[in-house]
């Protein structure tokens, strides 16, 4: 049995690391997500998605929180309580012009917030809807990181309580109907989403006295908060075909 050649690092093309973000919100009854203007080249003056390269002794996720709070300005503590999980890692070594560089995506559901401001490299940051993002001709492979976080988005509505993390701590039914309908792109029966939200044990809690008028002549609606619960049993499927 021959012994394993010494590791050579020489023998490796050099590589880096960054992470990118579709931080997706509902904004005026549409799918938003956050894009930047790109103030450095490659790309300058293109909208991309909020990222930047990991630091030496970072984590892929303490780097997209940082990376988020500074090109967009929004507050820490509010990036740090972000839901935030990893979408996939994107490699095709022709991505980035500059070098081989790997990036780590993730996509951050918030609910509505005011416009953003830009900060480190970006040039400008604001909410756009998803349709017109999706039209453009983002830099890099964004494109194809958005899309995928997008389809992501939709399939957990699905199976888990994700629908929460879009709305404030205290909501109503119909505002969490809402969400599914934006997301998803299509309407839902009223009673039946209800029956169904109501039906599943620790998806939402009723707030105790709570309750908010959401216009016309009706009583006010009451107010939910988000429950216990991760996940949806039965699941809540989409219907199929757009509105």
């Amino acid at each position: 049995m021959t012994a394993a050649a010494p590791y050579d690092p020489s023998a490796y093309e050099p590589f880096a690391v960054t992470v990118d973000l579709a931080v997706l919100t509902v904004r005026a009854s549409a799918l938003h997500v956050l894009l930047i203007r790109r103030g450095q080249e490659p790309y300058a003056g293109t909208w991309a998605l909020p990222g930047g390269f990991l630091l030496p002794r970072e984590s892929a996720e303490e780097a997209a929180r940082r990376e988020l709070a500074e090109e967009t300005g929004l507050p820490e503590p509010l990036v740090d309580s972000l839901h935030l999980e990893q979408l996939r890692t994107y490699s095709d070594p022709d991505r980035d012009p500059r070098m081989r560089v790997v990036s780590v995506a993730f996509a951050a559901l918030i609910p509505d917030l005011p416009e953003p401001a830009a900060g480190g490299d970006a040039a400008q940051a604001r909410w756009v809807p998803l349709a017109e993002a999706g039209a453009a001709a983002l830099a890099f492979d964004h494109d194809r990181i958005l899309a995928d976080a997008r389809e992501r988005v939709r399939a957990r509505l699905e199976y888990t309580c994700l629908a929460t993390a879009f709305c404030p701590p205290e909501f109503t039914l119909g505002e969490l109907q809402a969400v599914y309908e934006t997301v998803w792109d299509t309407g839902l029966d009223r009673p039946n989403f209800r029956r169904k939200v109501l039906a599943t044990p620790g998806f939402v809690e009723a707030v105790p006295g709570g309750a908010r008028l959401t216009g016309g002549r009706g009583k006010p609606a009451a107010l939910h908060r988000a429950g216990p619960a991760t996940a949806l049993h039965p699941p809540l499927l989409r219907p199929e075909g757009p509105r």
